[in-house]
């Protein structure tokens, strides 16, 4: 229990624009994948969702594997995240209540305009990392076992390929999240596999671009797993699905979800993917 007041204190602190709230305000403690805090979709579902119920959400951001650990140690009730195989395993081991689809994007591969590895256009992830792989062109990876890392390195799996040697380079910091590994593969002219979200987020401070996109294997599903109160009494379940039934409202969540980014950028940056709002317009 004190680990979980001094990490509500910590979020507060960092979080809260004005003073810490009253007493009778009721929090969520949630764990999110870094992708979409950069992106800025977490903290305007957040705000929505205070604003309709008067229940504060506040959040910490690490990749999906940190994201899950946090959750293991009962400090937060809810893990927003990305990587489907970790999430399985953390409710197999008693920890989550449910998997729960909440939305999508995709990744990308960029790289430099010049593009010397020659990928662009290319139709599949993998005829792209057999080419940089085969030209031995720099490419930055996470490396941090985060969804992104993970995502990455099943991608290599899937074109048979064990990237190694001096071309591929891990990011020191890459646990920071998507945006500074971005900003780093920019500096370095270099290619990487990053959620599309980050790219438009910072497309004016970055001379890379997309490169290689649209291919099924590049999905990026994005789930809510609320924590188990079996294995982490203090877990709030009671309002953390209220706020998954609010995110995965077709008419409240998923709307905003679908109209998120269009304004700044012509495009949604993330898609609703809630079994409701499949439901809602006709998808199995």
């Amino acid at each position: 229990m004190k680990k979980r007041l001094l990490l509500l204190l910590l979020i507060l602190v960092m979080a809260l624009p004005g003073p810490l709230g009253a007493k009778d305000k009721k929090f969520i403690l949630m764990a999110s994948t870094i992708g979409p805090i950069d992106a800025g979709i977490v903290g305007v579902l957040e705000a929505g969702f205070e604003k309709d119920t008067g229940i504060r959400v506040r959040h910490v951001g690490a990749g999906t594997g940190a994201a899950l650990n946090i959750a293991r140690k009962c400090n937060i009730d809810l893990v927003m995240v990305h990587a489907k195989a970790l999430e399985e395993k953390f409710i197999s081991e008693g920890y989550g209540t449910q998997r729960i689809p909440l939305m999508y994007n995709d990744f990308v591969i960029v790289g430099p305009v010049n593009d010397p590895a020659g990928i662009k256009g290319m139709k599949t992830a993998k005829e792209a990392l057999k080419k940089i792989a085969d030209t031995g062109v720099l490419f930055i990876t996470r490396g941090d076992k985060s969804g992104t890392h993970i995502a990455e390195v099943d991608l290599w799996k899937a074109a048979g390929i064990k990237p190694s040697g001096p071309w591929y380079m891990t990011y020191e910091k890459g646990a920071e999240g998507n945006a500074p590994t971005l900003r780093f593969t920019d500096q370095k002219g270099a290619y990487t596999v990053i959620d599309r979200a980050t790219v438009l987020a910072m497309k004016k401070d970055i001379k890379i671009e997309i490169l290689v996109a649209g291919d099924e294997a590049l999905l990026n599903r994005i789930s809510l797993i609320p924590v188990n109160p079996q294995k982490c009494p203090q877990a709030n379940l009671k309002e953390s699905m209220i706020f998954v039934k609010w995110l995965t409202d077709p008419k409240k969540g998923q709307k905003v979800i679908q109209t998120f980014g269009v304004k700044e950028y012509g495009n949604p940056m993330f898609f609703p993917d809630s079994i409701q709002w499949r439901k809602s317009q006709g998808i199995n």
